[in-house]
């Protein structure tokens, strides 16, 4: 038995499906489900994108089998607002590009819960909730960028922007040093702190100003292109859509 979300799904023959599931024992894995797909299968609706629960599969020589479910919430205010949704399928394509199989992912798993939780209430801008899942994930698999002191020298803030190329923040001493750097606000500063740092139950606590958002989104974009190579397909809805 596992603890986990489903992340994707894909059809198999007639009635067959290919689930990839993000687990907190064993990472993420791949798993069939036999008849799933029929509209009588006890596993229909435990199959689905998003699901979370307990899983028991049965270990095959080159797969697993999912024969039983136990769901705690399948989310289903996600299937009934489109921004949501797309919102939903990117956070799991993200995890997902992290994810490796035999790996302890209880943080991530934890995250992606909460976060899926947050968008179900809507208490804050998705805009912002992309935002800080990208970072507090990134901070998990250790491709957080320096935002507590100088990349460079170590000084405390204030800082002169933040440097893509090192990625993380730099003085005015350092800012030659840095590259292009840009520009940020002391709010800006202290809101990639707190995500960094806070626990994952407190993350979707607060708001910004437009300006903290649009900065804090520039700055991801430049330091998710260092680390990241794949093109996210429910990311490019969301960018069709805005």
């Amino acid at each position: 038995m596992v603890t986990g979300m489903v992340v994707s799904v894909m059809p198999v023959g007639e009635y067959d499906k290919r689930v990839v599931l993000l687990t907190k024992e064993r990472g993420k894995i791949s798993a069939f489900s036999r008849g799933s797909r029929r509209q009588n299968s006890a596993m229909l609706g435990s199959t689905e994108p998003f699901v979370f629960g307990r899983f028991w599969l049965i270990e095959g020589r080159s797969a697993y089998t999912l024969v039983q479910a136990e769901i705690d919430s399948y989310f289903m205010e996600l299937r009934q607002n489109l921004d949501a949704a797309y919102y939903g399928f990117y956070f799991l394509e993200f995890a997902a590009y992290y994810a490796g199989e035999n790996e302890d992912c209880t943080q991530m798993l934890r995250l992606l819960v909460q976060t899926m939780r947050i968008l179900c209430k809507k208490v804050i801008n998705n805009k912002l909730v992309r935002r800080i899942f990208e970072l507090k994930l990134m901070t998990i698999n250790g491709e957080y960028p320096q935002v507590f002191e100088c990349v460079k020298c170590g000084r405390s803030a204030p800082f002169a922007g933040f440097s893509p190329s090192l990625s993380g923040f730099v003085c005015p001493m350092c800012k030659r040093m840095g590259g292009t750097v840009i520009e940020a606000d002391a709010s800006t500063v202290y809101t990639m702190q707190y995500i960094i740092s806070s626990s994952i139950e407190k993350l979707y606590t607060f708001t910004v100003s437009d300006q903290v958002l649009s900065e804090l989104s520039v700055i991801m974009d430049r330091h998710m292109a260092r680390f990241i190579d794949k093109k996210f397909n429910a990311l490019a809805m969301l960018e069709l859509l805005y």
